[in-house]
């Protein structure tokens, strides 16, 4: 959900979401627009499941850290908070203190909410492919999972189908199934 009509440059976003007002608020810059990250209780939940599962896996293998729902990346002059994004070690060794990561992550899972608008997903996925991340589009309503790695195929996992970490999380394997609470 856009929060203003007008265009922004990065820097005005940079300045805005700093002011008082905006301090326990989550916002995104896609496309020139300031987007408050909105989510709801199941959509959190399915972010939360997923969440657990790559911490764990990445925590036991040493592979680099997670960030939830609150950790901020820069991507291609944009700013997108991932319900998941996970950055390895050879990459940046320490997490950063900064608001949004200069680094982008290994990997974005992004879990879809009723607010997401579809074209504002897509600049985020183009984005995130430009700089390398792997992208887990996670769909509640269609309990599936669209992986877009470098190339130029999506790969649709359905709820019997299994994720797979690919060269990002190499031997990680979550079944589908498993993220959905209901």
């Amino acid at each position: 959900m856009a929060v203003q009509s007008r265009r922004y440059t990065v820097e005005e976003f940079d300045q805005w979401v700093m002011l008082p007002e905006n301090t326990n608020r989550r916002f995104e810059y896609i496309g020139g627009e300031i987007v408050e990250v909105v989510s709801n209780n199941y959509s959190s939940a399915v972010g939360a499941l997923i969440l657990a599962e790559i911490v764990v896996y990445v925590k036991r293998q040493k592979l680099g850290y997670v960030t939830s729902a609150d950790g901020g990346y820069r991507v291609a002059g944009e700013r997108y908070i991932p319900d998941v994004g996970f950055i390895s070690n050879a990459r940046q060794p320490q997490p950063s203190h900064e608001a949004y990561n200069s680094n982008a992550p290994d990997l974005a899972v992004e879990v879809l909410s009723p607010t997401d608008q579809p074209d504002e997903m897509r600049v985020k996925v183009i984005n995130y492919l430009a700089a390398g991340t792997t992208v887990w589009i996670v769909d509640p309503a269609r309990k599936r999972v669209e992986v877009y790695t470098a190339g130029p195929r999506v790969r649709m996992v359905n709820e019997d189908g299994m994720l797979d970490g690919g060269s990002v999380l190499p031997g990680f394997r979550l079944a589908v199934k498993d993220i959905f609470p209901d």
